[in-house]
């Protein structure tokens, strides 16, 4: 089993996203456990305060070292974590390859930041991982954290009922994924092209990958130039 811990103020917010659907299916088949708590109950602040003004000055306020410290302890007391993810837009972008990575790993431990950020202390003390899912900033961590728990779980054996999906989705061997169609044949004038009808699976694999390439070029033409730089061989 995958143990994912998320550190936050609005575990809310992470039950509400990811006990639903396939993930949910995993979790009572006991393949992953999602376990959102709450910094504020590590606080000694009587109101549950767990954010001070910054040294130095500036706007906005700064989650204190103490609360995140106690919450990580009180998490890896029986389950060490082999990574301790810090939501950042100052990370490394997430990615597939990062996801595969860490799906091997039995418990990683999600912080996710709020207000202006987290005394940097903590971050020394126990993250393992900047971590970002993009150019742009968030609330806060906790939609990042969803989305990256989502990505790892589905390539956890057994989290999908199909194996063979992770293998031939987007980013799987660098490229995006071919157009795909179901019944009917014909709708509004469209078609199913003819060569998915035939029945012959090698010239399908044959066109999925053709249309894998052509797509890629035209929407993601960096990933098209990392992909046909490494095998320059392949032709659209």
């Amino acid at each position: 089993m995958t143990r994912f811990s998320v550190m936050t103020l609005f575990p809310e917010m992470i039950d509400a996203g990811l006990n639903v659907s396939i993930l949910a299916r995993a979790a009572g088949k006991g393949l992953i456990d999602i376990n959102a708590v709450n910094i504020r109950d590590y606080t000694d602040n009587k109101h549950g305060r767990v954010d001070d003004y910054t040294y130095g000055g500036g706007a906005g306020m700064l989650m204190q070292a103490q609360p995140i410290y106690d919450c990580y302890q009180a998490l890896t007391d029986d389950h060490p974590a082999g990574r301790v993810i810090y939501v950042t837009p100052q990370g490394r972008t997430f990615d597939q390859n990062m996801a595969r990575e860490l799906a091997e790993e039995e418990h990683i431990v999600f912080l996710c930041g709020h207000y202006e950020g987290v005394d940097e202390r903590v971050l020394e003390a126990i993250v393992t991982d900047y971590v970002s899912i993009g150019d742009y900033v968030l609330t806060g961590g906790e939609l990042p954290a969803m989305v990256m728990i989502d990505a790892i779980s589905r390539h956890i054996p057994g989290v999908l009922h199909n194996e063979e999906s992770t293998d031939t989705e987007s980013f799987a061997e660098g490229l995006l994924e071919y157009p795909q169609y179901t019944r009917p044949e014909e709708w509004m004038g469209r078609k199913v092209p003819e060569i998915l009808l035939s029945g012959d699976h090698a010239k399908v694999d044959v066109w999925r990958h053709q249309e894998s390439l052509i797509r890629t070029k035209q929407r993601r033409p960096d990933l098209y130039d990392v992909y046909m730089a490494s095998h320059p061989e392949d032709t659209k």
